[in-house]
């Protein structure tokens, strides 16, 4: 294990239970625990994307400011929904945010999850073609997006410019060198986390993925991984990809983080269905003393297979305790794994 960061989904509520009441309190506090795990050594700041939902949505916005605040630390997406994504108007957000980070975006994409309305994406403007999916049709931006950041020109230049041009077909702008290098596809299942290798994006593998084998949660994902890492050797790409895991770890260190976590019902697999036809396996989470939770987690073969790993926060808490939860995991965990 080589870098621990965090996963926010931004999820906000006026309860007066919730420390993020509002959708400003959930942007604003994301920047300020980007800033706090920085500060503590942490080596991501990443943030789910969701839409109709009160959590985070439109995320380049989020990860400039951040961007701005941070220094070092890498900041990223886990993941944005390509069923809903302009490929070009993306590419332009990504080099902003990129450029002004200094080129530390890590940019998670995928196919999606079920969102919060039935098709949102076709209240974006987007159909799927004849005969395609909605999976197929985000499949098919991802191609066009990594296409484009490639920047190389496309576009006939306008013979009598307002500015002048540079020679030849022109390329969006800003263009961020390096970043194509930087996409990571969030693959739900094995074919998937393939076809990723294949087209060279580094890989994101979360809490759930699809059931295709029946095995335990941590087993299935690291035979994914291991297909993923097959496909890029042989796909012949010349750099090492890097794999990144979600999990949801606690380390009780205190009476409030028994309050809150010492009795939780999420300490094995739960299976159920995405939709109608998809069957998925959903990981654990891990609650306990650090010396119980390094026992427990190097018996998870997914986390040794990758090289990072997401530390899901409860974001509604509040960016003092989840510093808290982070910094237990760097200074009392995972010293103890080797993991840094």
């Amino acid at each position: 294990m080589k870098k621990i960061g965090f996963l926010s989904f931004g999820h906000w509520t006026p309860s007066p239970q919730s420390g993020t009441r509002s959708a400003a309190d959930a942007l604003l506090q994301s920047i300020d625990l980007a800033v706090a795990a920085e500060e503590l050594g942490a080596d991501g700041a990443y943030f789910r994307v969701h839409h109709f939902a009160r959590q985070l949505s439109s995320p380049f916005a989020l990860l400039a400011a951040v961007g701005a605040r941070t220094r070092r630390i890498e900041i990223g997406t886990g993941v944005i929904d390509m069923r809903y994504e302009n490929p070009h108007y993306m590419a332009e957000d990504a080099g902003v945010a990129d450029l002004i980070s200094g080129g530390r975006l890590q940019l998670g994409i995928s196919r999606g999850s079920p969102e919060q309305v039935i098709e949102g994406w076709r209240y974006f403007g987007y159909r799927p073609d004849e005969g395609e999916t909605d999976a197929d049709m985000a499949r098919r931006h991802t191609e066009v997006l990594l296409d484009l950041l490639r920047g190389e020109g496309f576009a006939k230049p306008n013979p009598q410019p307002m500015f002048p041009n540079p020679p030849g077909l022109l390329r969006l702008e800003p263009f961020s060198a390096g970043l194509r290098d930087r996409i990571w596809w969030g693959a739900g299942s094995n074919a998937t986390a393939v076809w990723a290798a294949k087209l060279g994006m580094n890989l994101q593998s979360s809490t759930l993925k699809d059931d295709e084998t029946g095995e335990p949660f941590h087993i299935q994902q690291a035979r994914q991984i291991r297909a993923y890492r097959a496909a890029w050797q042989e796909a012949g790409h010349t750099r090492e990809p890097r794999v990144s895991v979600s999990r949801s770890i606690f380390a009780l260190m205190d009476e409030r983080d028994r309050a809150y976590f010492g009795n939780s019902s999420r300490d094995g697999d739960q299976v159920g269905f995405l939709d109608e036809k998809t069957r998925a396996i959903f990981g654990r989470s891990y609650a306990a003393e650090p010396d119980a939770l390094i026992k427990q987690l190097a018996r998870d073969e997914a986390i040794a297979e990758a090289d990072t790993l997401l530390l899901t926060v409860p974001n509604q808490l509040g960016v003092d305790y989840n510093a808290h939860v982070i910094e237990a995991i760097l200074t009392h965990v995972a010293p103890g794994l080797g993991w840094r």
